[in-house]
């Protein structure tokens, strides 16, 4: 399998962690949809990242779509390992951690692309106002959530709720940290710091680099 995306991406960063989490060996290509769109829509006319050439070569977009075909995959391995909790209240409580850390995504995106591909004269306050009240409310949210119920945080344990967390709250900080402020959230904040230490998660950092296989 083929991982096409930058790093710098929460949603292509989600899909690394994911496989290697499942024990799923893929090749990354770490391709722009800016600077190398020419390149991405060769591979995936419609330039979306994350991109998954699959071994057959059939091409999926998504990361929630990518990470549920990988979850079928791995469930085919003898020892198979899911990142989704079995029983139905665990199963709600991801969904819930993971829906808000992708909301959080989503908004956190749409700020970075308002500041950098809109010109600063055109930009739209009221907008930009609305996007960081929803922001800030995925992440009270999901403060509280943590407050209540830790996630689990080693290699062996970690759920998909931890994934899309983890990976929400870097990019957040990476990109607008003078819009949430670490401060106001110290679960989020020890969470993402002990999950950046695990392996899955250096191998695939938020950057411009190549994952490369163990």
């Amino acid at each position: 399998m083929q991982l096409i995306g930058m790093l710098d991406s929460p949603y292509v960063r989600r899909v690394a962690i994911s496989l290697q989490l499942l024990g799923l060996r893929f090749e990354h290509q770490s391709v722009s949809v800016f600077s190398t769109f020419e390149k991405f829509r060769s591979i995936n006319p419609v330039v979306k990242a994350p991109t998954l050439v699959c071994d057959d070569g059939a091409v999926l977009m998504d990361s929630t779509l990518i990470i549920d075909y990988a979850e079928a995959l791995a469930a085919q391995a003898p020892a198979h390992r899911s990142l989704m909790p079995a029983t139905l209240p665990e199963r709600q409580q991801a969904l819930r951690a993971i829906g808000l850390a992708l909301a959080a995504c989503e908004k956190s995106v749409q700020i970075v692309y308002e500041r950098m591909l809109r010109p600063a004269e055109k930009l739209h306050q009221p907008w930009v106002s609305r996007v960081t009240s929803q922001l800030l409310a995925a992440y009270g949210e999901l403060e509280a959530e943590l407050q209540r119920k830790p996630l689990a945080v080693t290699s062996d344990t970690m759920g998909q709720d931890g994934v899309t967390v983890g990976i929400a709250w870097h990019f957040t900080q990476a990109m607008l940290p003078e819009v949430v402020n670490a401060a106001d959230y110290p679960a989020l904040r020890e969470f993402s710091a002990r999950a950046e230490l695990l392996p899955e998660f250096a191998a695939a950092p938020h950057s411009e680099k190549v994952y490369q296989n163990p």
